[in-house]
Protein backbone atom coordinates (compact mmCIF):
# COMPACT_ATOMS: atom_id res chain seq x y z
CA UNK A 1 0.00 0.00 0.00
CA UNK A 2 1.32 3.32 -0.77
CA UNK A 3 1.79 6.27 1.51
CA UNK A 4 -0.12 9.35 0.57
CA UNK A 5 1.07 12.77 1.70
CA UNK A 6 -1.56 15.25 2.83
CA UNK A 7 -1.42 19.18 3.42
CA UNK A 8 -0.56 19.80 7.37
CA UNK A 9 -3.87 20.75 9.28
CA UNK A 10 -4.68 22.67 12.35
CA UNK A 11 -6.25 20.03 14.77
CA UNK A 12 -8.02 17.94 12.48
CA UNK A 13 -7.71 14.64 10.58
CA UNK A 14 -7.93 14.80 6.51
CA UNK A 15 -9.28 11.23 6.90
CA UNK A 16 -10.83 8.88 10.10
CA UNK A 17 -11.06 5.19 9.37
CA UNK A 18 -13.93 3.59 11.14
CA UNK A 19 -13.90 0.14 11.57
CA UNK A 20 -17.45 -1.78 10.68
CA UNK A 21 -19.45 -1.71 13.44
CA UNK A 22 -22.16 0.55 14.98
CA UNK A 23 -22.43 4.55 14.29
CA UNK A 24 -24.66 6.62 15.64
CA UNK A 25 -26.13 10.10 12.94
CA UNK A 26 -26.81 12.71 14.92
CA UNK A 27 -29.37 15.33 13.25
CA UNK A 28 -27.73 19.32 13.15
CA UNK A 29 -27.42 20.51 16.26
CA UNK A 30 -29.10 23.72 17.28
CA UNK A 31 -28.71 26.78 19.43
CA UNK A 32 -32.38 26.31 20.92
CA UNK A 33 -33.25 25.40 24.24
CA UNK A 34 -35.94 22.72 25.49
CA UNK A 35 -38.77 24.86 24.84
CA UNK A 36 -36.78 25.17 21.30
CA UNK A 37 -36.31 28.22 20.79
CA UNK A 38 -33.09 30.24 19.39
CA UNK A 39 -30.91 31.38 22.46
CA UNK A 40 -28.57 33.42 22.03
CA UNK A 41 -30.03 35.69 18.93
CA UNK A 42 -26.98 37.59 18.15
CA UNK A 43 -24.70 36.11 19.48
CA UNK A 44 -22.33 33.58 18.21
CA UNK A 45 -19.86 32.62 21.74
CA UNK A 46 -24.08 32.08 23.31
CA UNK A 47 -24.65 30.11 19.99
CA UNK A 48 -21.94 27.91 20.17
CA UNK A 49 -21.99 26.82 23.86
CA UNK A 50 -25.80 26.06 23.41
CA UNK A 51 -24.95 24.31 20.31
CA UNK A 52 -22.17 22.55 22.55
CA UNK A 53 -24.52 21.78 25.64
CA UNK A 54 -27.12 19.98 22.93
CA UNK A 55 -24.18 18.12 21.36
CA UNK A 56 -22.97 16.53 24.20
CA UNK A 57 -26.72 15.74 25.77
CA UNK A 58 -27.18 13.90 22.11
CA UNK A 59 -23.94 12.26 22.60
CA UNK A 60 -24.75 11.05 25.97
CA UNK A 61 -28.42 9.81 25.12
CA UNK A 62 -26.45 7.14 22.49
CA UNK A 63 -23.81 6.48 25.19
CA UNK A 64 -21.03 8.49 23.24
CA UNK A 65 -18.48 10.58 24.50
CA UNK A 66 -16.71 12.91 22.32
CA UNK A 67 -14.03 11.32 21.98
CA UNK A 68 -15.99 8.49 19.87
CA UNK A 69 -17.17 11.20 17.36
CA UNK A 70 -15.52 10.44 13.76
CA UNK A 71 -16.78 13.18 11.85
CA UNK A 72 -17.83 16.86 12.04
CA UNK A 73 -19.58 19.23 9.73
CA UNK A 74 -20.17 22.72 11.58
CA UNK A 75 -22.51 25.38 9.68
CA UNK A 76 -21.86 29.20 10.24
CA UNK A 77 -24.26 32.14 8.62
CA UNK A 78 -21.26 34.68 7.88
CA UNK A 79 -19.49 35.15 4.61
CA UNK A 80 -16.17 36.35 6.43
CA UNK A 81 -14.06 33.33 6.97
CA UNK A 82 -12.58 34.86 10.14
CA UNK A 83 -15.87 34.36 11.44
CA UNK A 84 -16.40 31.10 10.21
CA UNK A 85 -13.31 29.73 10.97
CA UNK A 86 -12.96 31.53 14.72
CA UNK A 87 -16.31 29.35 15.27
CA UNK A 88 -15.07 26.48 14.66
CA UNK A 89 -11.79 26.88 16.68
CA UNK A 90 -13.99 27.92 19.40
CA UNK A 91 -16.03 24.52 19.27
CA UNK A 92 -12.29 22.53 18.83
CA UNK A 93 -10.80 24.52 22.32
CA UNK A 94 -14.38 23.62 23.86
CA UNK A 95 -13.18 21.89 27.63
CA UNK A 96 -15.82 19.26 26.79
CA UNK A 97 -16.84 18.81 23.36
CA UNK A 98 -13.86 19.65 21.90
CA UNK A 99 -12.09 15.84 21.29
CA UNK A 100 -15.27 15.61 18.99
CA UNK A 101 -13.30 17.95 16.27
CA UNK A 102 -9.78 16.06 15.94
CA UNK A 103 -11.52 13.72 13.53
CA UNK A 104 -12.52 14.14 9.92
CA UNK A 105 -14.39 17.72 10.00
CA UNK A 106 -15.56 20.35 8.24
CA UNK A 107 -16.78 24.35 8.51
CA UNK A 108 -18.94 25.77 6.29
CA UNK A 109 -20.15 30.07 5.91
CA UNK A 110 -23.74 29.44 4.81
CA UNK A 111 -26.43 32.53 4.50
CA UNK A 112 -29.06 31.05 6.46
CA UNK A 113 -30.07 28.11 8.72
CA UNK A 114 -33.32 26.41 9.83
CA UNK A 115 -34.59 28.78 12.69
CA UNK A 116 -34.70 32.81 12.12
CA UNK A 117 -31.76 34.23 14.31
CA UNK A 118 -29.78 30.83 14.23
CA UNK A 119 -26.01 31.57 13.60
CA UNK A 120 -24.37 28.07 13.69
CA UNK A 121 -25.24 24.12 13.64
CA UNK A 122 -23.02 21.28 14.34
CA UNK A 123 -23.45 17.75 12.47
CA UNK A 124 -21.35 14.90 14.35
CA UNK A 125 -21.21 11.29 13.40
CA UNK A 126 -20.07 9.20 16.04
CA UNK A 127 -18.80 5.34 16.73
CA UNK A 128 -20.77 3.49 19.53
CA UNK A 129 -19.49 1.21 21.39
CA UNK A 130 -20.43 -2.84 21.52
CA UNK A 131 -22.23 -2.58 23.99
CA UNK A 132 -24.81 0.04 24.49
CA UNK A 133 -28.39 1.61 22.99
CA UNK A 134 -29.58 -1.21 20.21
CA UNK A 135 -32.71 1.34 19.53
CA UNK A 136 -33.30 4.36 17.77
CA UNK A 137 -33.45 7.82 19.30
CA UNK A 138 -35.61 10.57 18.28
Amino acid sequence: MSEVELHPTGGYEHVTIVEAGRQALLAGQCPVDLQEKVVGVGDLERQIEQVAANCLAALRSVDAKPEDVVRSVVYVVSAESNTVGGAWHRLAEHPELGPAFKAASTVLGVTALGYPDQLIEVDLTARLPEAGLSQTRQ
